[in-house]
Formats: structure tokens, C-alpha cells, sequence
């Protein structure tokens, strides 16, 4: 689990992660924290059918760079979006993610500060040498998030715009990182 200022970022083992997908609210009961505010959206709802859960199942201790990392705002109790790795580090080290928040939650830095603790959590892991992701070119917001925590653009693409952060240039913010058996617990 990552613990920055007003967040907690856990990720979800398989049991959790299956209790997510269903949108029935037994995680948030497990966890202790209130309800999503909506449903899950059809683009993330697909993914943890046709891969999320099935890479997770076969990860064993790996799940880390598969599963959903879920947001929780410590104040509230409520969960404000997930993050997402898109599989262990490739050759030269790097690890692409994802990342979503939930409308009624954007524009009060979380996401911001989520991607921050995750950069932290990363950087102490020696096979991570470097992190990507991709934004759309309208959605500026995504692009904020990113170049607030030092991604670079490198290169468009359709639709999309590519980022990438080198680790080396990163000092670790204040953040608490734990192993991942508290998130097998159900407390936070």
C-alpha cells in the first residue's frame, strides 16, 4: 500500500479485484469505505474482463503490475479512482499505467498526487527504470497530471500523445510505502 498526505493507494489482489468487477459494492464493504459514486464505465469494465482479471489469476506475487490500484481519500473514506501498471517492467526497464478518477472527485489534485506516491513507490523498485503513459490531445487534464509529476511528451500518435518519466531524475516525495500484505487485509 502507498500512503501520500490525503490518500491511500492499495493494490487489489485477485479476491478484491473480482468484488470490484462485480460493482455490487461488497469491496467497498470489505474495505470499510463508502460506495463508488457510479458504476464501473464500459471501457473498464471490458479491460478487467478480457485481461485484468485473467492476468492477475496467473501473476502469483507479480499482481502488482497488473491489478487496479485502488484510490481511497483518507478523510473520506470514499474512493476517488484507480490506477493501473499494464504489466511487469519490459527490457529497458519500463512500465506503462493508467490511470482514472471519478468526475465528482477531479480538479482537487488527487489524481495528481496518486501518480506522485506511485512515482515514489516505483522508484525504490530497481527493476522499474522508467514510467510511460498516453493521454488523448483534448484531454488536458490527464496532461496536467502527467507533466505536474515530470513526464516529458515524446511523440504523438493518432489520437494520443505518449509521455515518459526517467526514474533516475526522480527524488521520492513524501510518501509511506508498505508490502503488498496490507491490502489483503480488509481494513485500510
Amino acid at each position: 500500500m502507498i500512503e501520500t498526505e490525503r490518500l491511500y493507494i492499495r493494490p487489489l489482489p485477485y479476491a478484491q479485484l473480482l468484488k470490484y468487477s462485480l460493482a455490487d459494492r461488497s469491496l467497498e464493504q470489505e474495505l470499510n469505505v463508502k460506495a463508488l459514486p457510479a458504476e464501473l464505465s464500459p471501457d473498464l469494465k471490458e479491460a478487467l474482463e478480457t485481461s485484468i482479471l485473467t492476468n492477475v489469476a496467473g501473476a502469483g506475487s507479480d499482481y502488482l503490475y497488473f491489478t487496479l490500484w485502488n484510490i481511497v481519500l483518507k478523510s473520506r473514506r470514499e474512493m476517488v479512482g484507480d490506477l493501473c501498471l499494464m504489466g511487469r517492467p519490459d527490457a529497458k526497464g519500463t512500465i506503462e499505467i493508467g490511470y482514472g478518477i471519478h468526475e465528482a472527485f477531479r480538479g482537487y489534485g488527487y489524481m495528481a498526487e496518486a501518480i506522485a506516491g506511485l512515482i515514489g513507490w516505483a522508484a525504490g523498485r530497481p527493476e522499474i527504470r522508467a514510467i510511460c503513459a498516453s493521454t488523448e490531445k483534448d484531454n488536458l487534464a490527464s496532461q496536467k497530471v502527467l507533466t505536474n509529476n515530470g513526464f516529458l511528451l515524446q511523440s504523438a500518435s493518432g489520437a494520443l500523445l505518449n509521455w515518459r518519466l526517467e526514474l533516475k531524475s526522480v527524488a521520492s516525495g513524501p510518501i509511506k510505502t508498505s508490502g503488498p500484505d496490507p491490502a489483503v487485509s480488509g481494513e485500510l
